[in-house]
């Protein structure tokens, strides 16, 4: 696919990151034409920092990298589906995933 198809109208797309073994969400990160082509390029996941206005690569300060195993985009050609192999837990935190305070649960414990 023409990667510049994905960006005719948004100059950012949403990212979302998946664990290819375990199908567990793992980030949400934006990336622009630049940071998508040095993923495809190094096989490695890069975003663009919308805070800091630059690319990053995901692991480099921690060495918890990203390995890229395949690229979707949805139907609109509005957002990314990354399935990768983590190097350590994803979050800063230090948790596996970004995605572990519970908001909501429908048995109403919460």
């Amino acid at each position: 696919m023409d990667i510049g198809a994905l960006f005719e109208k948004n100059e950012l797309l949403p990212a979302v990151i998946q664990d290819q073994t375990t199908g567990r969400v793992l980030m949400l990160g934006y990336m622009n034409r630049e940071s998508l082509t040095k993923t495809l390029d190094t096989g490695r996941v890069w975003f663009y920092s919308r805070s800091r206005q630059k690319l990053w690569n995901k692991g480099e300060t921690s060495g918890n990298f990203l390995d890229v195993v395949s690229i979707d985009a949805d139907c609109y050609l509005n957002s990314l589906l990354i399935q990768a192999k983590p190097h350590g837990p994803t979050c800063h935190t230090g948790e596996v995933s970004c995605y572990f305070t519970e908001v909501f649960k429908k048995d109403g414990k919460l």
